[in-house]
């Protein structure tokens, strides 16, 4: 299946709480367990105003529609083409 990186505006993302952060995760994973279309949350990774979320899942209509039932805002879309890392340079 497809990677995908989810862009999300979140005003003041960087100063949610541990707590605050806990729910978000809790009410992802359990929107994911209820659709007919499964989504796998690799991680997120959370900057002053935004949240980028790695996500593994069909389409990005899955992704909209898991976004829409858990109330988290979509930004921006990105299919992941590819990957490097500093491995990348030893050719």
């Amino acid at each position: 299946m497809p990677k995908y990186i989810v862009e999300r505006d979140i005003p003041n993302a960087g100063a949610l709480t541990a707590e605050q952060l806990q729910g978000i995760a809790q009410t992802s994973c359990g929107v994911s367990s209820k659709m007919d279309t499964k989504i796998n949350w690799v991680e997120s990774y959370v900057t002053d105003d935004k949240v980028y979320c790695v996500l593994i899942a069909p389409n990005e209509e899955a992704l909209r529609e898991h976004s829409e039932k858990g109330g988290f805002p979509v930004t921006k879309i990105s299919r992941v083409t590819g990957m490097i890392d500093p491995s990348t340079a030893e050719g």
